[in-house]
């Protein structure tokens, strides 16, 4: 069933009214009508099933069937903090890691970024990937959108890493070294609830000085296995283990 996810004013008492891009392809898209239902989220992650009472011009009103009690969630919230990678990579990233459970993308301006953060276009790229995280969330019937923030530089990601319970960097030498420990531990640790922060290099990965800060920090240098993973795969890979280890072994 088709979900849109709304704003908290959308939602008046047992109705939905529902403008814009979405009332668009309500009408345009998937040609509905009076009496079709969807699914509606709110910013709190709440849902409901909803039936479409009227459309008139480019909104649509709907009437509140049932709230829905959906368990789709982690049972963590996971950030992926990514440095930024070239091409469209970031928006695979955001889209995979949207239909595995993430929370927030933090993008990393780290020392070996190929791509230079244009403040300038920075904006349209962040509404961009914003876009593709809810269209994602929709996909996937999650009942929250995963949020895409600013860039971040180190002094900003450190700042950012003291609200969270649990913070793990993905460093290739601990894989090559053997490690596989850590990870697993680290999770094993977590209980429902609780927040972890990932730190995933760019495609030359972070420098030695990176890693001996986020060390200094309170960051956990982990092996993502003993094969060196893609920047691209990194997030996936861990998005995976945390879905495995809190969901299907609980």
């Amino acid at each position: 069933m088709q979900r849109y996810f709304l704003k908290n004013n959308q939602f008046q008492e047992q109705h939905v009214t529902i403008s814009g891009d979405d009332a668009h392809h309500i009408v345009r898209v998937m040609r509905m009508s009076e009496g079709n239902q969807v699914i509606c989220c709110n910013e709190k992650g709440d849902s409901a099933l909803c039936e479409i009472q009227n459309i008139s011009g480019n909104e649509v009103r709907l009437s509140i069937v049932e709230w829905l009690s959906e368990q789709k969630e982690l049972p963590i919230a996971v950030t992926i903090v990514n440095g930024l990678p070239k091409g469209d990579k970031l928006e695979l990233i955001i889209q995979k890691g949207t239909e595995l459970g993430a929370t927030m993308f933090v993008p990393f301006i780290a020392a070996r970024s190929i791509v230079k953060w244009d403040e300038k276009k920075g904006k349209k790229k962040i509404e961009r990937w914003n876009k593709i995280s809810k269209e994602a969330a929709e996909q996937s019937h999650r009942t929250v959108v995963p949020q895409v923030v600013d860039p971040v530089n180190m002094q900003q990601l450190l700042h950012l890493s003291k609200s969270y319970d649990y913070k793990i960097v993905a460093y290739e030498e601990e894989a090559k070294a053997g490690e596989t420990t850590k990870l697993h531990a680290t999770l094993s640790n977590m209980n429902k609830g609780e927040s972890l922060l990932v730190v995933i290099g760019p495609e030359g990965g972070l420098t030695d000085k990176e890693v001996s800060i986020l060390s200094e920090n309170d960051f956990i240098l982990c092996g993502f296995g003993p094969r060196i993973l893609r920047a691209e795969t990194a997030p996936l890979y861990v998005l995976a283990a945390v879905s495995y280890q809190t969901e299907m072994m609980r």
